[in-house]
């Protein structure tokens, strides 16, 4: 017999392994663009991600696009475009757009139908609702109503307000850089509105959303949700001192706003509704859960 001598065998070179490493930090999620694959360009110096994007800032065409904790029709609402808003795209596909609001810099995704090319707005929406008619003429057909504080660019015609989409009434807005005073009697108008967590008035709208959209309208940005407010807006008051009116009041997970020194005006899921209501009664009713469900009270100015 013949023996055919083989060579041994032999281990292949271990393979050279390559690790991506950086400097990264904590960041709240719901205010700092970045997930798994990609991250906002200005996070480039304090977060470590392997991909980074430029923001495209885009408009919201619709009269109100929720803001989506992910990608899918039935996924949470963590908050809401209205018309005219301004959103910040890092990521673009056909049916979504991934990126941040500009008014308050909070997180998520909007449909992309609901997104257009940037728009300079010339005029704000005061009415709880402004029908948009297709001619300049109140008969005319209602192809659609833009809520309160939505933005649009149009020129007047008229008693109305030509728009690329439609005619709005003048008598439903004004100029978009006017602002309101009372930040406390804009929050009064959305009395009855309907409760929807994540709103901030086309449908509905939360607790956190009355105080940003009211303060907003008088040219004072605050953030998103309540835990953040509790921490940004105003001054903390000494448990002693009386209230009044346009102070705050924060509890666990909800905030309203106090109309009087004995009143408070809030979107709450009790009443399903922007309702106001003795704020002992809230009191009450929240002790069930809570044995002292006020945790913060707050005043903006002196």
């Amino acid at each position: 017999m013949n023996v055919i001598d083989t060579p041994a065998r032999t281990n292949p070179p271990e393979r050279i392994r390559f690790k991506l490493q950086g400097r990264s930090v904590a960041l709240d999620s719901r205010t700092h663009a970045a997930r798994g694959d990609l991250a906002d360009v200005s996070l480039a110096g304090v977060l470590f991600s392997a991909h980074y994007a430029r923001a495209v800032e885009l408009t919201c065409v619709a009269a109100g696009a929720p803001l989506l904790a992910a990608p899918a029709a039935n996924a949470r609402a963590v908050s809401e475009l209205l018309r005219g808003e301004a959103f910040h795209a890092l990521d673009i596909t056909t049916d979504w757009a991934w990126g941040f609001c500009g008014h308050d810099g909070y997180v998520g995704y909007v449909r992309r139908e609901a997104l257009d090319v940037l728009e300079a707005p010339t005029h704000r929406v005061t009415a709880p609702c402004a029908p948009l008619f297709s001619a300049a003429d109140i008969k005319a057909p209602v192809a659609d109503c833009w809520p309160r504080n939505a933005l649009f660019a149009g020129a007047e015609n008229g008693p109305f307000i030509a728009t690329g989409e439609g005619f709005i009434h003048a008598r439903h807005a004004q100029a978009a850089n006017r602002k309101e005073t009372d930040w406390v009697a804009v929050a009064e108008g959305y009395l009855g509105q309907p409760y929807i967590w994540g709103g901030r008035g086309h449908h509905g709208i939360d607790c956190s959303g009355l105080v940003q959209v009211a303060l907003g309208q008088c040219g004072i940005s605050v953030p998103r949700d309540t835990d953040l407010q509790r921490e940004g807006i105003g001054f903390p008051l000494p448990d002693d001192a009386p209230l009044r009116r346009g102070d705050l009041v924060f509890f666990p997970g909800h905030v309203g706003i106090m109309t009087d020194g004995d009143t408070l005006l809030h979107a709450n899921a009790h009443w399903m509704a922007v309702v106001a209501e003795p704020l002992a009664d809230v009191v009450a009713r929240l002790q069930a859960d809570h044995a002292d469900p006020i945790i913060a009270r707050r005043r903006i100015g002196a």
